[in-house]
């Protein structure tokens, strides 16, 4: 974060000086407590009084607050600086404006609901051979995160790459107020996150947000291939829009897609030029981030032969169809990381490829978060195991056991084992896996248990 003098910030949010120094100098806000605990010379925004926690305010001595109340208790605490604002919410907002305007650097704000954590990852990755990057970290991207990367942005920074999630509608607006993106991307939209956004159709307003979120000057990439996308009006975008894509034309296209020694191999067709590209990786849908990834980078300048050099040495992230030699010989596939119905599908598609004709055995647990649509996605989910097909599947929850057995009324031919104790898929699992099997393990991103049990059969 770039250093101020409470001099300084009082000027910029309006305040006036009740106790303390205004030649104090504070160089991180912490926005919510437990983001940098260890962090001093804070600035703190005390919207109410629950927030007005001494002990924590004691222990990052010297410190300064802003609040628009009067505490008296304030008073007697040495080495604290107090400033009393009008409206601690404006005066918190009028810094986050006015920081952000400090640094005129292309953003990029990337969401979907697949792809989005790789996505941004190939695109910081791209981007730190020439450029000081800063980016959020993994998947951690929630509304209290926000402040902590934004004052991440310092004069020594040349762009930043953000991940954008929706957990409810407004999310992605909420996002941009702080970030300004320059570049929004949008991967593909799914069902997810129904149980905050009620329909199918919320969500991917939810998503669609991103397109208001950028000015007449912004770019706006999409996924040429993405069903729900395409219902996403762009009347109102004054912006430039590229479009990435493998089955439909598209602006960055990929072509001659093979599977390749860990990852995907292609050609890259952009603006009449060809170029072969490997992205560590396996999966069509992994062809889709570079797309993107790629298409975001030729925006800011890198030269596309720079850049496909440069992905070829990304390392593809943990849980995201991670291929690895377990148990007894066998394959074991880690999608630990995310599940709904797009994931699974690029799922199975990877699972026929490393199988190579070995038996295939998958375990599924229930989808989360999909509120009222829980049953039909559940049913979607079998209809994608049916088109893919699986040897053995193992279930764990209700709607799980009611996938398996609806892809099985559909026609495919299968073992099917339900349990509710995991003591039961670690017994099943033991005796079957062999060097003539491969093992995908599919579940939501928070399910301690199976990420446990990914790990031990690895």
């Amino acid at each position: 974060m770039k250093a101020f003098s409470i001099y300084e910030i009082r000027q910029i949010i309006n305040g006036e000086l009740l106790q303390g120094s205004d030649d104090f100098v504070i160089d991180y806000i912490p926005y919510y407590q437990k983001i940098r605990k260890n962090k001093r010379n804070v600035l703190i925004f005390i919207r109410n009084k629950s927030e007005l926690d001494l002990r924590y305010i004691k222990t990052r001595l010297p410190c300064a607050i802003v609040t628009d109340q009067d505490f008296d208790v304030l008073k007697a605490i040495e080495g604290l600086t107090v400033v009393k604002v009008q409206s601690v919410r404006s005066a918190f907002w009028n810094f986050v404006y006015y920081y952000r305007g400090l640094f005129t650097i292309p953003v990029v704000a990337v969401t979907g609901t697949c792809g989005k954590t790789t996505t941004k990852e190939m695109i910081a990755h791209i981007l730190r051979e020439q450029k000081n990057v800063q980016a959020t970290k993994s998947s951690a991207n929630s509304r209290l995160a926000h402040l902590h990367y934004l004052l991440g942005i310092g004069e020594q920074t040349d762009a930043a790459v953000i991940e954008t999630a929706v957990g409810k509608p407004g999310d992605i607006r909420y996002a941009s107020k702080f970030f300004k993106p320059t570049i929004g991307i949008i991967t593909n939209i799914g069902a997810c996150h129904l149980n905050s956004c009620k329909t199918i159709e919320a969500y991917v307003a939810a998503k669609a947000e991103m397109a208001s979120c950028l000015d007449d000057s912004g770019v706006l990439i999409l996924n040429a291939d993405d069903e729900k996308t395409k219902t996403i009006s762009l009347a109102d975008f004054k912006g430039k829009v590229i479009y990435f894509g493998i089955k439909n034309h598209a602006d960055f296209h990929a072509t001659d897609i093979q599977y390749g020694q860990g990852g995907m191999n292609f050609i890259l067709k952009v603006k009449k030029k060809s170029l072969p590209v490997f992205v560590p990786g396996y999966g069509e849908h992994q062809v889709a981030n570079a797309l993107a990834a790629l298409a975001a980078v030729n925006e800011m300048g890198i030269d596309m032969i720079q850049a496909a050099k440069r992905l070829h040495s990304f390392k593809n992230l943990g849980r995201h169809l991670e291929i690895t030699t377990g148990y007894n010989g066998a394959t074991i596939i880690d999608d630990t990381w995310n599940f709904n119905t797009t994931s699974l599908e690029a799922a199975l598609q990877v699972l026929n490829y490393a199988a190579g004709g070995k038996q295939r055995i998958a375990i599924f647990t229930d989808m989360a978060a999909l509120g009222d649509y829980s049953l039909q996605l559940h049913k979607e989910a079998g209809e994608i195991v049916n088109k893919y097909g699986v040897d053995t599947i193992i279930t764990f929850g209700k709607r799980a056991k009611e996938m398996a057995h609806y892809s099985r009324d559909l026609g495919l031919t299968c073992n099917i084992y339900s349990f509710f104790e995991y003591d039961q898929v670690y017994s099943l699992l033991r005796e079957i896996l062999n060097e003539n099997s491969t093992l995908l393990i599919k579940s939501f991103g928070n399910n301690s248990s199976m990420i446990e049990l990914a790990s031990f059969f690895k």
